[in-house]
């Protein structure tokens, strides 16, 4: 490593490396954080207070989260992505109940200046309860999974944000031992693989993760060799993170409340499965479900949200081996954090706490990785589920 003076070389060993890794990334991510500023998006549910989504300015100097109000009126927009140029985001407008019209997939035009969004247009989701959506790497076209009916559709982005009608729609069948959540499939994540090559889909209901392959100029998909890969036995599979190295996918597991590591061979879009582990503490007795997976930028950090025991489970990676080692819970000083981010610094991670209506700031430690909170919980989002990050222009 030019410029740090020393230089990791073959006779150097794992935790040596390790620890360099994290101190280059410790020099990058302090580098990167002076004076940076993004806007702050929280997708929420509209079953009560909430209007749609909600805006902040977000400092990473000082970790500070400034509300900005109401950026847009929504139904039940319960996940959010926004485009490469960062000029537009995406909404799923979520249907649980059928009281409001949903079912559906928005586009918005970003101010940069005000935060405000502005509606460009809607399409179906074709599907029932759409739950997340994803962009390829060409920016071209859109994946959404469907909870309720368990289908996953894939529509094109035209050049000035808006969306087109679903050209692919796709649905498994079956069912696992979960007699009440795993009748049938759900989708539940999908997720573009780096290379942007292949398509994987974690389906809750069928405790598998489905794999395609990806045409990016027709915005087709084919089975994979390898169609797809099992967790355990009700389980239920919810979303996957991939490592930086690209060989390597974490699954968090909704039911099971474990986070299963599976290899993943870039060429073939092949996984396997080498360890599963808890996201809760030892001894822990209580219900608790989770929700949210991340790697950090230096590939030495797993975190997940455990919803019921309320709190950030965080692993440390081996840099050689790639399996997960508790490190710590940490409490996110709210209830159910359906969802979390992490800063594009790394140096502050975001929690969303659905059901005590409130995001809490968390400051990561630069090399372990570790929480601590920054302030007070902002109340003024009513049931945050999900937060994104996008930079200022």
């Amino acid at each position: 490593m030019a410029g740090y003076g020393w230089r990791a070389g073959t006779g150097t060993t794992p935790a040596r490396r390790s620890v360099v890794r994290a101190l280059v990334f410790m020099l990058l991510t302090c580098a990167g954080a002076r004076g940076a500023e993004y806007l702050v998006y929280a997708g929420t549910y509209t079953r009560g207070a909430s209007k749609g989504i909600y805006a902040y300015r977000f400092q990473t100097t000082n970790g500070k989260l400034t509300p900005l109000g109401v950026a847009a009126e929504s139904v039940n927009p319960s996940f959010l992505v926004e485009q490469s140029n960062h000029r537009f985001l995406y909404a799923v407008n979520e249907d649980a109940d059928g009281a409001q019209p949903g079912n559906t997939v928005t586009a918005f035009a970003i101010d940069a200046k005000t935060g405000k969004l502005t509606l460009l247009n809607q399409v179906p989701s074709r599907g029932e309860w759409p739950c997340h959506l994803a962009l390829d790497k060409t920016g071209r076209w859109l994946a959404v999974a469907n909870y309720g009916s368990g289908t996953m559709a894939i529509m094109p982005v035209r050049p000035d944000g808006r969306l087109g009608e679903a050209a692919v729609v796709e649905k498994h069948e079956g069912s696992s031992v979960n007699s009440e959540r795993q009748q049938g499939p759900h989708a539940h994540q999908v997720v573009f693989s780096p290379d942007n090559r292949f398509l994987l889909l974690a389906d809750l209901g069928l405790d598998k993760i489905f794999v395609y392959r990806f045409d990016a100029i027709e915005g087709s998909i084919s089975p994979a060799d390898q169609p797809f890969a099992r967790v355990a036995p009700g389980a239920g599979v919810r979303h996957l993170a991939f490592h930086p190295n690209g060989k390597v996918v974490y699954a968090i597991n909704e039911l099971g409340s474990t986070v299963t590591a599976f290899r993943y061979d870039p060429a073939k879009g092949a996984l396997s499965d080498f360890q599963s582990v808890s996201t809760l503490p030892e001894g822990f007795k209580g219900a608790s479900t989770t929700a949210e997976v991340a790697v950090n930028a230096a590939g030495t950090v797993l975190y997940g949200s455990n919803r019921g025991h309320d709190s950030i489970a965080i692993f440390s990676i081996d840099p050689e081996r790639y399996t997960l080692s508790a490190m710590d819970h940490a409490p996110t000083m709210g209830k159910t954090p359906r969802h979390f981010a992490l800063d594009p610094t790394g140096a502050h991670l975001l929690v969303g706490n659905q059901d005590s209506n409130d995001i809490v700031v968390f400051r990561v430690h630069p090399t372990t990785g570790q929480l601590t909170p920054v302030g007070r919980p902002i109340t003024d989002t009513p049931m945050p589920v999900c937060i994104l990050f996008v930079p200022l222009l």
